[in-house]
């Protein structure tokens, strides 16, 4: 069985599909939250300056992205900061980062129960299914992982970065950092 899913991982077709439904399918731009802001300040491109991320001005996908850019510069703490400031912090997209960052922060448990939360709100967010499919891999537990790879097929999520990130860090032991 392992042999026949490991053939299934390494066919072609691994290339991440961009317009694939989700919207990280690439690493974040970087912007000036990143180049000139300090700690969890937010660039506000209003007025051109960094403000922190509770400024009522900035709306709930600048602080996405900005949290996702905190991220993928390993400024995990920084991104946490942004994410208290979110207005719905029972949005699925929220908890797939705060379980994120708890990831990359070392805390596998802590993680999972906000993935189990994001994937409870949306069983859609293949997003979440694929951070925690990942995690599964870095905690060695490939059954974990494909299991989650399974999930995100059976939601439709075939051919999306959500899939194929988590196919090839099955196959190869990498994970991903957006």
């Amino acid at each position: 069985m392992r042999l026949v899913l490991a053939l299934a991982l390494s066919l072609p077709g691994l290339a991440f599909a961009a317009g694939s439904g989700d919207d990280n399918t690439s690493p974040p731009s970087t912007t000036k939250t990143t180049q000139s802001c300090k700690g969890a300040q937010v660039w506000d491109e209003k007025t051109k300056k960094c403000v922190n991320p509770q400024d009522s001005r900035l709306d709930s996908d600048t602080l996405y992205g900005a949290v996702r850019e905190l991220a993928y510069a390993e400024r995990y703490r920084d991104a946490q900061a942004v994410l208290a400031a979110m207005p719905d912090q029972g949005d699925d997209r929220v908890l797939t980062y705060w379980g994120f960052t708890h990831r990359k922060m070392g805390d596998t448990d802590l993680a999972n129960r906000y993935y189990r939360q994001a994937i409870a709100k949306n069983p859609g967010n293949i997003l979440a299914r694929s951070y925690m499919g990942q995690g599964f891999v870095e905690a060695g537990d490939l059954d974990a992982a494909i299991a989650q790879w399974r999930a995100i097929k059976a939601a439709g999520g075939e051919g999306s970065w959500a899939e194929a990130s988590l196919r090839e860090a099955i196959r190869s032991g990498t994970t991903y950092s957006y």
